[in-house]
């Protein structure tokens, strides 16, 4: 069967399962203005040759396929599991602040005693943003964690090297999660705490 030619707006869905791993159809729809889910599940199920998806309840998720990894020069291969669920909230985080194009995943940031792995950094409203997903790890490592901040912050080299210590973000799951992070990230100068209800 001949492939159906890719439009630019095709090329741009592959593009940006290909920055964000994994994407549900809604997120999709979201990004690139699909319209209603009838005409979502029409565009999605025309690149079928490139893309494998998995269903999770009432939610479609997409991935590259071996064909789109191809098409986009993609060598990380996709599979599902559940650090999927924990990639798709941070997709969520990225559409809410408005997809930042300095946006990167995964940052280690260091001033040579400490160091932490942020899930996410980016620019928003001329200042840097630290992203945490609290999805199902402890409140002790999210504790441990924001300690490591505090050490940063205090040390002072990252504010000297981007002129102001970054704005930490946690996106959580629940009310009481947000309030016991709330109060955990007291000792911090800059927090924001969202449920996932807030950046849908």
């Amino acid at each position: 069967m001949k492939k159906k030619r890719l439009s630019s707006r095709d090329e741009l869905i592959l593009l940006a399962l290909k920055r964000c791993d994994y994407m549900t159809r809604d997120q999709l729809r979201k990004c690139f203005r699909l319209g209603k889910v009838r005409n979502a599940n029409r565009v999605l199920g025309e690149l079928s040759d490139y893309l494998a998806s998995v269903r999770e309840g009432f939610q479609t998720v997409y991935y590259l396929n071996k064909e789109g990894r191809a098409y986009v020069g993609c060598e990380k291969i996709r599979k599902r599991g559940g650090h999927m669920y924990h990639t798709i909230l941070r997709n969520d985080a990225w559409l809410f602040y408005g997809c930042p194009s300095d946006w990167k995943n995964e940052v280690k940031v260091s001033d040579g005693m400490t160091t932490v792995i942020t899930d996410a950094m980016f620019m928003k409203a001329l200042r840097y943003h630290f992203l945490e997903i609290d999805r199902m790890q402890s409140m002790k490592e999210n504790k441990l964690k924001i300690a490591r901040y505090k050490e940063l912050e205090r040390n002072g080299l990252i504010k000297e090297k981007l002129g102001h210590f970054p704005m930490v973000v946690f996106i959580t799951t629940t009310e009481l999660r947000r309030k016991q992070l709330q109060e955990a990230c007291k000792a911090l100068p800059n927090t924001q705490v969202y449920t996932i209800a807030d950046i849908k």
